[in-house]
């Protein structure tokens, strides 16, 4: 039968924005952008919000983000991602997404994240997440600075591609496995699963959806990542000894209060008694 995955679309899946352009200021403060370079990402970022990941839309998104990186310091980048990961992304984290990732995970699925964003970025978000795998884009450095160039492409029927490999390499069955996003461009990796879901979709998606029978997800913006992921604290057997003396003392109080209070009514009655 296999092993079972759940694929998940980062940006406006997972969380609300792009990934690499939510890390904008930590990498302004860093020295890695200009406030210009870090605007102009944000308008970009509107475009794609208000328009949808059509061919083009992406297509600039990923000459910005690639003329943006040409000449970053490998390291650096990783160091500021994990330094200030909790601070960009708890916010932007949908609650929905976290308990069905969760949700997955009880199950015994792996999870995996699936992102046009570069790996530098995706991997730890994963890890914050608990997520299996992840399939990233992979930009070329040399010397330990980014180049330009890119060596993988995280994106459309390269990321069914690369989900295909992580199946056959894993031993996923995809008729069984789970595949989450909000954009049309991801319909190659939805087509792989057998259960395909749209979540947050753009219009085109919402339509295949729609004709296809998919289910139709809707996140938003709720609880902090960091609260959702607070573990249960573990009761010892200090503790649950410690529980159970204070409780008996506290019925110890409650039963002298009410043997004081029933000798108090009797001394009453007697005394009445004897007028």
């Amino acid at each position: 039968m296999g092993r079972t995955a759940a694929f998940f679309d980062l940006d406006k899946t997972v969380i609300a924005r792009s990934s690499v352009l939510a890390f904008g200021r930590p990498f302004r403060h860093g020295g890695l952008i200009t406030r210009r370079v870090m605007l102009r990402g944000a308008f970009e970022q509107f475009l794609f919000a208000m328009s949808g990941a059509d061919e083009d839309q992406v297509q600039r998104m990923r000459d910005h983000v690639t003329a943006m990186c040409t000449g970053w310091d490998v390291a650096q980048v990783r160091d500021i991602v994990r330094e200030t990961l909790h601070d960009v992304i708890d916010p932007l984290v949908y609650d929905e997404a976290v308990a069905l990732i969760q949700q997955h995970q009880a199950q015994g699925h792996d999870v995996v994240l699936v992102s046009a964003s570069g790996e530098e970025v995706v991997g730890p978000i994963g890890e914050l997440l608990g997520a299996q795998h992840v399939i990233a884009t992979r930009m070329v450095a040399a010397d330990g600075i980014y180049t330009g160039e890119i060596e993988f492409y995280a994106y459309g029927p390269n990321k069914a591609e690369a989900v295909r490999q992580l199946a056959r390499s894993n031993g996923y069955n995809l008729s069984a496995c789970y595949a989450y996003s909000d954009s049309s461009t991801d319909l190659p990796m939805l087509e792989l699963v057998g259960h395909p879901t749209a979540v947050n979709p753009d219009r085109a998606l919402r339509r295949t959806a729609a004709e296809r029978g998919w289910p139709v997800l809707t996140f938003s913006l709720a609880v902090p990542l960091r609260q959702r992921l607070r573990p249960v604290p573990t009761i010892t057997a200090g503790a649950v000894g410690a529980l159970l003396g204070a409780a008996a003392a506290v019925v110890f109080v409650l039963q002298r209060r009410r043997t004081h209070q029933e000798a108090k009514i009797h001394r009453h009655r007697v005394l009445r008694g004897s007028q």
